[in-house]
């Protein structure tokens, strides 16, 4: 029993299995949480209780990272308070002061325009939940007040069981872009290999760019949870996706380059070895087996690369060849840095 629950618990608290399964870790989160409020709801015997298991699925529905968990809590809450309030004033306006069916229709379509339009930009999650909630809660405005009451407090419940479960596992921004940062990595390894041996078909050129830049755009969106859940500065690891950006575009233009005298493929510079151990190191989360720079000469020896000095090959070949050497001694520099100072992406020894 005791090994069982060992085995069970090693599982839960796995960050590859919980990213790799991480749709199904979410699938039962909602499971649980939708049980939950209807056991709360059908065992206190509360009015119209299908409206908590309603709020379950709209507040919970989509997957959370745990630096974003906060924030999310916050709106949801201050979305789920200001629809009932404004619901519940709509039922009164109807039931006990003006008795306007027809203002009350212009009033909540006011009332919804106004969180649609707000609803798409900064704090529109907010705004989404509050026009959820009006609808919820006052129905058409036709409803009891007290029915309108007890919906409020099933939105309620509902949300409070959705942010409780919203803790509950949640995945991790700061793997995923480990492991995003890794896969990112060995593809374009991959398309460097294909580059240096040349003649890259244009079509698959054109899926394997696609693909990157696909990759890249979801590091992009990882950045704001991953700087919260880890304290990183969010101009370093902008500073990594620049960097990122930098080397899928020369890989594209080397691409373009004919083989020919002026242009050599014979050496790689040890590109694709240096993709494949910064994949490594990602991936295990130990840092690679080289010495942490001074601070302020980051990428020092990688721009005297760029220069094209020391008699160096000469030709756009090798001066993107060059380019991209640089921006991966960067991108290790910077990684380097940022683990001896937030512990991040690498773990102290």
């Amino acid at each position: 029993m005791r090994d069982a629950f060992r085995k069970t618990t090693n599982v839960l608290l796995d960050p590859n299995r919980r990213y790799s399964q991480a749709r199904l870790f979410h699938a039962i989160r909602v499971a649980l949480a939708l049980l939950v409020s209807i056991a709360l709801t059908t065992g206190i015997h509360i009015p119209h209780g299908e409206w908590a298991s309603i709020t379950v699925l709209v507040v919970i529905g989509g997957l959370q990272h745990h630096g974003n968990i906060r924030r999310r809590a916050a709106e949801r809450g201050v979305g789920t308070l200001l629809g009932a309030m404004i619901g519940l004033i709509l039922i009164v306006q109807q039931s006990y002061l003006l008795h306007w069916p027809l203002l009350t229709y212009v009033l909540m379509a006011l009332v919804c325009g106004y969180c649609a339009y707000h609803a798409i930009g900064k704090g529109g999650y907010i705004a989404l939940l509050t026009a959820i909630t009006v609808v919820i809660t006052a129905g058409h405005g036709d409803q009891d007040v007290y029915d309108a009451l007890w919906r409020t407090v099933d939105v309620l419940i509902g949300t409070v069981v959705a942010l409780v479960f919203s803790f509950a596992l949640p995945a991790y921004a700061s793997y995923s872009w480990r492991v995003k940062l890794a896969a990112l990595l060995r593809a374009s390894a991959a398309v460097h290999a294909r580059v240096q041996r040349g003649g890259v078909d244009p079509a698959t050129l054109q899926k394997d760019m696609l693909q990157l830049g696909m990759q890249l755009v979801q590091l992009r969106s990882l950045i704001p949870s991953v700087a919260k859940e880890t304290d990183v500065p969010t101009a370093q690891l902008e500073e990594i996706q620049h960097a990122a950006r930098v080397c899928i575009s020369a890989l594209e233009l080397m691409a373009a380059v004919d083989a020919n005298a002026d242009h050599p493929r014979e050496d790689d510079h040890g590109i694709r070895s240096t993709m494949l151990a910064l994949a490594d190191s990602l991936e295990s989360g130990s840092a690679p087996e080289t010495e942490a720079p001074a601070e302020g000469h980051i990428a020092a020896g990688a721009i005297a690369a760029a220069s094209g000095s020391n008699g160096a090959t000469t030709g756009s070949f090798a001066f993107l060849t060059r380019r991209l050497d640089a921006e991966l001694a960067r991108t290790r520099d910077v990684l380097t840095q940022m683990s001896s100072k937030y512990e991040f992406p690498y773990a102290s020894n």
